[in-house]
C-alpha cells in the first residue's frame, strides 16, 4: 500500500536549472529527487513541491510530498536520500503525511528572503547568496515603497508569466527590511507568490532606493497591471525560500 510522505528540503540553487524537471536536462532539483526515489521504489515516483523555484534560487524550507510503497521506515528513507543526493541538496525532516496532503495544493503561505549587499567591497564568501549594489540606497524611500506593496492587490505587473488564466491577486502580509552591517535583508510574508513575483518586487523596491522611480508611483503601477512598468528582475542568487505554511 502506498504511503504519502512529507519532507522539508534545503538546497543551494547555484548549480541547478531551477526546481522543475525538464526534458532538456536532468540538472534540476525535482529531477534529482525523482531519479533517486524511483531507484529506491523500483518504479517511477513523482515529487511535488510547495512551488517552483527559479534557476539559482535557494531554499531553507522547501516542502515536498511523494508516494512510496517501499517498507522502509521514515528514518531509513531520509538517510537513503541524504546518502545519495548531491551535497548541495539535503532533507532535514521527513514524516508520513495524511493521505490527502499535497505540498503545493495545501500550502497557505510562504516566507521568502532577499539579501542585498550595499557596498563597493565584495564579500567573497557570500557572493552566491547576495545581490551587490554599490550605489547608496535610500532606505526610507524603500520602506515607503514596501508599504504600498503590502496588502491584497492584483500583482499582474509583478509576474513574467503572460496570458495566464489564473488569478494574479495575492496578499502580502508584510515586507520587512533588516540592516546587518552593509547587508540589507528583505523578508516577504505572503499567502502565495506568482512566477518571478518576489524578484520583480525586489527590483522595483531597489529602483526606488536608487531614485530611479518614486515610491508614490507604485499604486498606479498596481492599477495599470503592466509588467513593462514594473522594476527589473532582481538576480536569482539573492533569493531564498525560507518557510512554507499549512493549516
Amino acid at each position: 500500500m502506498k504511503k504519502n510522505y512529507r519532507a522539508i528540503l534545503q538546497y543551494e540553487g547555484t548549480s541547478y536549472q531551477g526546481w522543475q524537471k525538464q526534458t532538456s536536462t536532468d540538472n534540476t532539483i525535482q529531477g534529482k529527487l525523482e531519479k533517486l526515489l524511483s531507484t529506491l521504489e523500483g518504479k517511477p515516483v513523482e515529487v511535488h513541491s510547495s512551488g517552483r523555484t527559479d534557476a539559482g534560487v535557494h531554499a531553507y524550507g522547501q516542502v515536498i510530498s511523494f508516494l512510496l510503497e517501499c517498507d522502509k521506515t521514515e528514518k531509513e528513507i531520509m538517510d537513503y536520500m541524504n546518502q545519495y543526493l548531491p551535497m548541495d541538496i539535503g532533507v532535514i525532516s521527513l514524516v508520513q503525511a495524511g493521505d490527502r496532503f499535497h505540498a503545493r495544493l495545501n500550502a497557505t503561505g510562504k516566507i521568502y528572503r532577499y539579501r542585498v549587499l550595499n557596498s563597493s567591497i565584495p564579500h567573497i564568501f557570500d557572493r552566491r547568496y547576495v545581490h551587490q549594489i554599490e550605489e547608496p540606497l535610500d532606505k526610507e524611500a524603500m520602506k515607503k515603497a514596501m508599504g504600498y506593496l503590502e496588502g491584497t492587490h492584483d500583482f499582474k505587473a509583478f509576474t513574467s508569466k503572460k496570458n495566464s488564466k489564473k488569478s494574479t491577486i495575492r496578499t502580502i502580509h508584510q515586507i520587512e527590511m533588516e540592516e546587518k552591517g552593509e547587508e540589507l535583508i528583505f523578508t516577504f510574508y505572503g499567502d502565495g507568490f506568482l512566477y518571478h513575483m518576489v524578484r520583480i518586487l525586489m527590483g522595483t523596491i531597489l529602483e526606488v532606493g536608487l531614485h530611479q522611480r518614486e515610491a508614490e508611483s507604485i499604486p498606479l503601477l498596481l492599477e495599470e497591471k503592466e509588467r513593462s512598468l514594473a522594476g527589473f528582475l532582481a538576480p536569482a542568487k539573492g533569493l531564498a525560500l525560507m518557510k512554507v505554511f499549512y493549516d
